[in-house]
């Protein structure tokens, strides 16, 4: 059954790829980049700059990888791993034959793409398809936040074929609202709103990092807790990841990756602003893993580590839709805010009982809000949208009310959409194939019951499991 079901993807991949490798050579767009060297002679410039900050991107899936692994058990990091690598590798093939057309191809009634199916056509081009690239690595980041969420619960076989719905229509939807010509951004009433613009999101808060985080929300609602996460009274008892170091490591690399992240964001290397995104990112990580850090030190009488990184990242997320669009001092405060949401924001959902395995949700999800609003708040006017020409971006302390309830739209929408989609989506799954694997996997490891190895073969970490009693599932 397994072997007819892989020959059948392959029969209908190649059904799909045949008729598109057939399209007439003069509908193709620039190929060799030979007409965008001559009416651009600083293309290169900018295409260097563009698949750099790509690549620092792209380098990011390490860094995910490293936070997820060291915040969770050793008997588990080999499947988190494998998950942070499978995304990126069904989300390439997935964004690549369905992902950009339905993002970034040409507006069908501000709801989706419809043209660049398997970059064929006029999207083999030099000039596209470098977009693609940079569109591609921001998907993958989409993607893997869920895993760290609901890791150490769910089936791999489940994780794929989210990966692939993410990648091919959940996450592309939304981004052609927003970055794709679509209604969030260009309807005429947004625009009027917005006065000259309607909602923004530079780098992605809302595209990339709500959207995962409020995917991943709704998996973790649906999953329930891992075994052992709270006693028979409900109260939540703490599942120690097994290498905080790892987890540091992942945090500093997120953080260097995201210097590709939101300067990159111009896609122009000539856009000066980049010196000013690229300090609004640093401030903002600081701030905020500063402010988780004094937090957990005056609740705790010790400065958390874990809480500390989740701090920077979400920091991270909230400057990435605002950052050049925003001064310096109001990334601070954006960063402090951040700080806050990020550890409130995990209690909380502990408290209810919503098990995130490493806090992807506060950090992704509520402070990926959080920037979209802070967007709309902190704008100061001195940079248009996403060029140095008028119109000038400004948010409600500069005067435009009308801006913010543009980005409060926004995040209503993205929520509903994110959550929405991701409900049905891992509901879907659990009433077909089911979503979580059995109590006696989950209780050996993911490792061996998934994929019949082990992370660490010299570490016996069986005494890991002696004080998860397999209480009944909430």
């Amino acid at each position: 059954m397994r072997k007819a079901v892989v020959l059948a993807t392959i029969v209908l991949i190649l059904m799909l790829v045949t008729p598109a490798m057939a399209i007439p050579a003069g509908w193709i767009g620039d190929a060799n980049g030979a007409k965008t060297l001559k009416e651009n002679p600083r293309a290169p410039v900018n295409f260097a700059w563009t698949l750099l900050c790509g690549f620092l991107v792209m380098f990011m899936q390490a860094g995910f990888a490293m936070v997820e692994t060291g915040f969770t058990r050793a008997k588990n990091c080999a499947n988190v791993v494998m998950k942070n690598l499978i995304d990126y590798v069904i989300g390439s093939l997935a964004f690549f034959a369905i992902g950009f057309a339905l993002m970034m191809g040409k507006d069908w009634h501000g709801l989706l793409g419809t043209t660049g199916w398997f970059l064929t056509g006029k999207a083999y081009d030099v000039s596209t398809i470098c977009l693609w690239f940079f569109e591609l690595v921001f998907c993958a980041t989409a993607a893997t936040i869920v895993s760290g969420a609901i890791a150490e619960r769910p089936k791999f076989s489940v994780y794929v074929i989210y990966s692939f719905i993410v990648s091919a229509l959940i996450y592309p939807i939304y981004g052609h609202w927003m970055w794709g010509g679509g209604w969030l951004s260009s309807a005429p009433f947004m625009v009027k709103l917005g006065h000259g613009y309607g909602a923004l999101d530079f780098a992605g808060s809302g595209v990339v990092h709500a959207i995962g985080g409020y995917i991943a929300l709704a998996a973790c609602i649906l999953l329930g807790p891992r075994i052992g996460r709270y006693d028979e009274n409900g109260n939540p008892r703490p599942i120690l990841g097994h290498n905080i170091a790892l987890a540091v490591l992942g945090t500093f690399i997120l953080w260097f990756g995201w210097f590709g992240f939101n300067p990159g964001s111009t896609l122009a290397a000539d856009q000066l602003r980049i010196s000013i995104i690229a300090a609004n990112t640093n401030l903002a990580a600081a701030a905020a893993g500063a402010t988780a850090m004094f937090i957990t030190w005056i609740k705790n009488g010790k400065p958390d580590v874990g809480l500390t990184c989740n701090g920077v990242l979400g920091g991270l997320v909230a400057i990435t839709a605002p950052c050049a669009w925003v001064t310096p001092w109001a990334s601070v405060i954006i960063g402090i805010v951040a700080g806050f949401i990020v550890c409130y924001g995990y209690w909380f959902l502990e408290k209810h009982g919503i098990d995130d395995a490493v806090g992807a949700v506060p950090v992704h999800g509520f402070c990926g809000s959080w920037g979209l609003l802070a967007l709309g708040i902190f704008a100061d006017g001195t940079y248009g949208v996403y060029t140095t020409q008028p119109p000038l971006v400004r948010g409600l302390l500069y005067g435009n009310p009308g801006f913010f309830l543009c980005q409060v739209i926004d995040v209503i929408v993205n929520f509903a959409w994110a959550f929405g989609t991701g409900f049905l989506l891992f509901w879907i799954l659990k009433k077909t194939i089911g979503i979580r694997v059995s109590p006696e996997e989950e209780l050996i490891g993911l490792d061996i019951s998934e994929h019949a190895t082990v992370a660490y073969p010299n570490f016996v970490y069986s005494s890991s499991m002696e004080s998860e009693t397999p209480f009944k599932m909430k």
